[in-house]
């Protein structure tokens, strides 16, 4: 029988690399003082890098959770099954300190280390990261109420990652969600409608339906609802002190475009147990700071994404040959896969910026907090509207392999759009850039002091901010252009970042197509004179 099944020109499977050896990731690790988290991160880098992880990615979301209701005797469990595999990415997020364990570390630069290791571990399987966010930012809105923070803080930081439904109390490690929106109002939570009722005990009585609800099977929820004394903030158990499942019922699970491994449900409050955290009537004043903490994991996650699909673009392209030379070889391609690690590249350096603004805002600096608070919705905006564009010319990279389920690029293509979607929309983002100006008018400052912290550096970078500033002079039909005055604040952030810490070819590469005149609309359209050998190098997998 002749052989008709030679197999030649396939590229080796991208295992054994190390995803912790990221230059730019560890650059502004040492930057933010956290170099002491190095040695572990690279542990969990080579681990992030293997095959047995990407094949606890591959199942978790190939046997998404199912929900389970009721027993086979008729009783309301409202349990998720998942997959073993979801359990063992658990398991090594929370070893490894990506969820609430910063909060209990006094080491410099704890926020920034743990920052490095969520956008590194996340290149495995984004769907558990949620969870592991909802856990990083429960504490920071707990500790409205000191002694709530001091009952719970301890467990949500722990590193055992201890699944099942049981009183909260009882068990070595917490895990923390958040359930706020609903059917009417989306992002618009003043207008919900669920309502808490004040007990003689000091609890309060929750009814009503939550719209989206992400990983329901955590130990505690943190929501809002309707008191006597307006939109309040409480935090609910799935298990009460007495052993007795709480009155959240989950009434069905979402069939997401991506985000398959992760259960995300509608959830009915009937009479549900609630400790108030806060004042009444300061929901959303209380919350903000969750929704901060997650946004900056939105950045670090769509930073994430680009970064894994600019390596496995690039590796592809070293080992794929077509008219008769290596893709890399290619002119056009290397183009292309440059272009993919410049945004890449900018992307991480403002997360990873962001975070230690974060570190540095609270050990009490002041002028960090205005740069934090004006940063976060300039890049959550900006950052995680690239994705869903960078992961498609990704994928693309890989021709007709790449839009095949085994490559693992179709799931990157789509949990993409989710991280511009989560914690408020494009839109949303945009906007609370323009009221944090209207609101705190020194951040303006703050921001341009960081942006000016680069000047003179490089001539497209000095054009660029005067011309921010004169947009920004510019009040006339100013919540119309938002879109555009937001991507020009976080195109001028990025540049000056580059410009400053930055790989010089990758700085001039991204100051000439997104800063300069020579613009293209498409990926792969960097102008003459780039150092694309350079750049490309930056992003090849680095043997484990």
């Amino acid at each position: 029988m002749t052989a008709t099944h030679e197999v030649t020109n396939q590229v080796p499977l991208p295992y054994g690399h190390d995803t912790a050896a990221d230059p730019t990731l560890l650059d502004a690790l040492r930057r933010a003082g956290a170099g002491w988290a190095e040695t572990e991160l690279r542990e969990l880098g080579r681990l992030a890098g293997s095959e047995q992880a990407a094949e606890w990615g591959r199942l978790a979301n190939e046997n998404p959770p199912v929900l389970r209701s009721h027993d086979r005797f008729g009783h309301r469990i409202d349990e998720v099954e998942f997959h073993p595999s979801w359990h063992e990415l658990m398991r090594t997020a929370v070893s490894y300190g990506l969820h609430a364990a910063p909060w209990r570390d006094e080491r410099p630069g704890a926020h920034s280390a743990r920052a490095a290791g969520f956008f590194v571990w996340g290149q495995v399987e984004a769907g558990h990261t949620c969870p592991v966010s909802m856990t990083y930012a429960a504490v920071p809105a707990l500790r409205a109420d000191p002694a709530l923070a001091a009952e719970l803080e301890p467990l949500l930081a722990a590193r055992e990652y201890d699944y099942g439904l049981r009183e909260p109390g009882t068990k070595r490690g917490l895990i923390a969600g958040m359930s706020m929106t609903e059917k009417q109002g989306g992002s618009d939570v003043r207008t919900n409608t669920t309502t808490a009722t004040p007990q003689p005990d000091g609890t309060y009585r929750l009814t009503g339906h939550k719209w989206f609800t992400s990983a329901p099977m955590s130990d505690l929820f943190l929501t809002l609802a309707q008191a006597p004394g307006g939109l309040s903030c409480f935090v609910l158990p799935r298990v009460l002190p007495d052993g007795e499942r709480n009155r959240l019922h989950l009434m069905r699970l979402k069939d997401k475009l991506g985000n398959k491994s992760n259960a995300s449900a509608e959830l009915e409050y009937d009479g549900a147990v609630g400790r108030l955290v806060g004042e009444e009537g300061r929901g959303v004043a209380t919350i903000i700071e969750m929704v901060n903490m997650t946004r900056l994991d939105c950045t670090i996650g769509a930073a994430s994404g680009m970064r894994y699909g600019a390596t496995r673009a690039v590796h592809h392209a070293l080992y794929r040959r077509a008219f008769g030379r290596a893709l890399v070889d290619q002119p056009l391609m290397r183009n292309v896969l440059a272009d993919l690690v410049v945004e890449s590249e900018a992307a991480t350096i403002v997360a990873m910026r962001l975070a230690r603004a974060t570190d540095l805002t609270l050990a009490g600096d002041g002028n960090e907090a205005l740069v934090r608070r004006l940063g976060l919705a300039v890049a959550k905006y900006w950052v995680c509207k690239r994705g869903p564009a960078h992961s498609a010319e990704a994928l693309e990279c890989l021709g007709g392999n790449g839009y095949v389920e085994e490559s693992g690029m179709p799931r990157l293509y789509r949990e993409a759009p989710l991280v511009s979607i989560w914690e408020g929309s494009g839109n949303v983002a945009a906007l609370d850039a323009l009221r944090a100006m209207a609101r705190s008018p020194e951040s303006v400052e703050a921001f341009f002091g960081e942006l000016d912290a680069a000047a003179g550096a490089d001539r497209r970078l000095d054009t660029a901010v005067a011309a921010l500033r004169k947009e920004l002079a510019d009040q006339g039909d100013l919540e119309y252009r938002t879109r555009r005055l937001v991507e020009s604040m976080a195109l001028a952030f990025q540049g000056s970042l580059l410009v400053r810490y930055g790989s010089p070819a990758v700085a001039d590469a991204f100051c000439a197509s997104r800063l300069g005149a020579d613009r293209g609309a498409a990926f792969g359209t960097l102008p003459a004179g780039a150092d694309t050998a350079a750049i490309i190098d930056r992003a090849r997998p680095v043997t484990a």
